[in-house]
């Protein structure tokens, strides 16, 4: 019967779009609470000051969702089948959809949590908590996908999914019943330094990211002005970054277009000039980013992004 619901569980995800699915045990995340711990005291997380809430949610699930006994972890390939031009103000891949991933990878996991209440009823999951999750709560998501089966996570600290790569987002759902659990994978990275040599500020460092060097965290999270240090090191970015992603030799080997319709890139990405970048108006960041994932930037922050994009330090 556990065997079987497993089986179901997976074969339904991709059925619904996923391009992954993979089931771990619930269970307290004893290295990472031992990592997250001194990646905390170091400040590394910079003015995330959120990441410092709910230590013990993040490494312990049945304190973030009592009673769950299983992780369903879900990926989503988003590698798109357009770039940018190369001289443009640069937007990380993730965040070329017209539509938030939140809000793509949310309606689907609902899609899979209905057929999966279908085989076992409203016990599957208590509907007191929040048990569906995509990058918004104090989940580890990318260790509990290595857990599942479905990649390793890379000494860029990003979830390199099995035969698709790290251009992938991560959702979970938190199950109160046990399952058939997937053997976690192995690290394939070996001595490869690719990630950690191609990082302009050097972010990586020690087995460590420091978010306050990370160019991703420089554009969208950090509440400071980007440090004059690291102002001329953007390498054109302004919204994220994909240096470290971009050189993995497996991104190389396994990132294929993704054929999700949900996730139709913005024209304007590829369409305007630079000049259009230049003059974007708050009118037009509402309109034309209101429901992607570059809103959450906020027009003040990429309009600074931008100025620095026109003019680096010399």
């Amino acid at each position: 019967m556990i065997e079987e619901l497993s089986k179901v569980i997976k074969e339904t995800a991709l059925k619904i779009g996923f391009d992954a699915c993979g089931i771990t045990k619930a269970e307290y995340l004893n290295e990472d609470a031992a990592y997250l711990f001194t990646w905390l005291n170091a400040e590394m997380n910079g003015s995330m000051s959120f990441m410092k809430n709910n230590f013990e949610k993040r490494v312990d699930p049945q304190k973030l969702v009592p009673g769950c006994k299983s992780v369903v972890v879900v990926l989503l390939n988003y590698f798109p089948d357009q770039i940018q031009n190369s001289d443009l103000p640069k937007i990380a891949k993730y965040a070329y959809s017209s539509t938030d991933y939140h809000y793509v990878i949310k309606e689907k996991l609902r899609l899979l949590e209905a057929e999966i209440n279908r085989y076992l009823g409203e016990q599957a999951a208590d509907n007191a908590y929040q048990h569906l999750f995509v990058d918004s709560a104090p989940v580890l998501e990318r260790r509990w996908a290595q857990k599942a089966g479905l990649g390793w996570i890379g000494k860029n600290k990003q979830l390199i999914g099995e035969g698709l790569g790290s251009f992938c987002f991560i959702g979970t759902l938190m199950l109160n019943v046990e399952m058939d659990y997937n053997v976690p994978l192995r690290d394939k990275c070996g001595n490869c330094t690719k990630c950690i040599d191609a990082c302009p500020t050097n972010a990586l460092v020690n087995g460590k990211l420091d978010a306050r060097k990370c160019i991703s965290y420089l554009t969208i999270e950090a509440k400071e002005d980007i440090p004059a240090e690291y102002s001329d090191k953007l390498s054109g970015y302004v919204v994220g970054c994909d240096i470290c992603a971009d050189v993995c030799p497996w991104n190389k080997k396994w990132a294929i277009p993704h054929n999700h319709s949900e996730l139709k890139p913005i024209d304007e990405i590829f369409e305007w000039k630079k000049s259009d970048w230049d003059n974007l108006t708050l009118s037009q960041y509402k309109r034309i980013f209101k429901n992607s994932a570059i809103n959450r930037v906020g027009y003040k922050k990429l309009k600074r992004n931008l100025e620095m994009f026109n003019n680096p330090p010399i």
